[in-house]
């Protein structure tokens, strides 16, 4: 049996990792919002966010696929910035990607902020501390174990993706074909053996990054305020 294509699979470790970056960068504000405020809004912001996980990929595809055509606003503004199309892409994907893990990420960081609780915060605004200083000394460590959850959960989510990352970037070699979409490509013709290589590779992954968050969250102590 010869070795597959792996390109696929560096394009889709590329993916996972700016997607899970950018995910990181611009969840965890919103996380720590949706953990502490009491807007009568968080139900609404909660079900938007939650909304991927419920959603076929499809459908989430398509829409997306609309929204980011040459033709929507926000597809014309990066063609007219860029001169590229951000549908069948790489930028494309990422965008697709981030949207479709957000609650991976979001939900872990909230739940992790939650555990918190008021103690620790409060204890820090006694000392003067600003709610950003706090935020970034108390809560930020405390939390370590939700964002080990959510950037680990992220990563491997943006590599299994198939539906979405489908519609948005089809099946562009070295630009969107992800080893997702190799996988689909090698039953299409036949070529099991090469399926089975490739999927293999995702199992013994898949497997590999849930056995690493169960056993490093079961060396990191619960704090709660």
């Amino acid at each position: 049996m010869s070795l597959p294509d792996l390109g696929p699979l560096w394009l889709s470790i590329q993916l996972a990792a700016v997607t899970t970056l950018i995910l990181l960068i611009f969840g965890t504000p919103l996380a720590w919002w949706l953990a502490t405020t009491r807007s009568r809004f968080k139900p609404v912001a909660e079900a938007i966010t939650a909304l991927p996980l419920v959603l076929p990929p499809t459908v989430l595809g398509f829409y997306l696929l609309i929204m980011l055509s040459p033709n929507s606003t926000l597809g014309g503004l990066w063609r007219d910035a860029t001169g590229n199309s951000l549908t069948f892409s790489f930028s494309g994907l990422v965008l697709a990607s981030i949207l479709y893990s957000l609650p991976f990420a979001v939900q872990p960081l909230q739940a992790a902020f939650e555990g918190v609780g008021r103690g620790p915060m409060e204890a820090a605004a006694s000392l003067r501390a600003s709610k950003l200083n706090a935020f970034l000394t108390v809560a930020v460590p405390l939390s370590k174990r939700g964002f080990l959850t959510a950037g680990v959960l992220s990563f491997a989510h943006t590599i299994g993706e198939f539906g979405v990352v489908l519609m948005v970037g089809g099946n562009i070699p070295g630009q969107t074909r992800v080893i997702s979409i190799a996988i689909y490509e090698k039953v299409e013709t036949l070529d099991y053996a090469q399926a089975h290589v490739l999927s293999l590779i995702l199992l013994v992954f898949s497997f590999v990054v849930l056995l690493l968050v169960y056993s490093l969250n079961r060396r990191m102590p619960v704090r709660v305020g």
